[in-house]
């Protein structure tokens, strides 16, 4: 696969290690990924992905190596100097992460005025009425969380993350407890999300129907170490036993 080495890549590990206590988790993790790129990491748990994406956002220090994040050095960076760069960044998480006590619409209130503190009422409630069209929820605005079905948790999870329009999205297991119908729904809405926003994205899942439709590159972990890069059409070829477990259910 043909990669954009004319570019500077907006997120760069570099031999990268992170245990805990006597348990290595990522060991020697090298992975670049260039601007308006959305790569998939695979890999069984405990391979280390879910470590690498806290370790992309700063959540997570690393034990040796370099993290470059739009153009920053992070490696050492404190919540100081992590902040604005996270300002720059969307984050889906599995179960959503919304402040329960909160309606829809406070809960996206609360990102903008915590990324900046200075939008007026006005400018706030167009903003939070558009971003929730665009995930298809506008209907949604005055609900609470527990009023929520597990997509629709997704989708407003998702607005929260584009409301300050990211450079960086960070998925974790997008489509993990849905129901396939609705995990397609969720696919739609990212590959949307990808056309419109063109953010520069990285996504865990074990969903291989996600991974074949949102991956422009997909990566294997194995022992915190990446064994194959490439597309899915490529991947599916692969006869390492650690890249079968995963694409052989996929061989068409």
């Amino acid at each position: 696969m043909t990669k954009p080495q004319e570019k500077t890549p907006l997120i760069a590990l570099k031999s990268v290690y992170k245990a805990y206590g006597t348990h290595t988790v990522l060991s020697g993790f090298n992975l670049d990924v260039y601007p308006g790129e959305q790569v998939v990491l695979l890999g069984r748990s405990g391979s280390g992905k879910s470590v690498a994406l806290k370790c992309i956002a700063g959540l997570t220090k690393v034990d040796a190596g370099t993290v470059h994040l739009m153009g920053h050095d992070i490696t050492f960076y404190d919540e100081k100097h992590l902040n604005p760069l996270r300002k720059r960044m969307g984050f889906l998480f599995q179960n959503a992460a919304l402040y329960d006590s909160m309606s829809v619409e406070e809960n996206l209130a609360f990102t903008l005025r915590h990324h900046d503190p200075s939008w007026s009422n006005q400018k706030l409630a167009k903003r939070i009425k558009t971003t929730l069209e665009n995930v298809g929820l506008a209907s949604a605005l005055h609900l609470m969380p527990s009023e929520l079905s597990g997509g629709m948790r997704k989708r407003i999870g998702l607005a929260r993350a584009l409301i300050i329009n990211p450079e960086v999205m960070l998925y974790d297991e997008p489509t993990a407890g849905l129901d396939t119908r609705t995990a397609q729904e969720i696919i739609d809405l990212m590959l949307r999300i990808k056309s419109e926003y063109h953010p520069t994205a990285i996504i865990i899942t074990h969903d291989l129907q996600c991974a074949e439709q949102t991956g422009d590159r997909i990566v294997v972990l194995s022992e915190g170490k990446i064994i194959l890069s490439g597309t899915f059409s490529e991947l599916v070829q692969s006869s390492l036993p650690e890249v079968q477990v995963f694409f052989n259910r996929a061989t068409r």
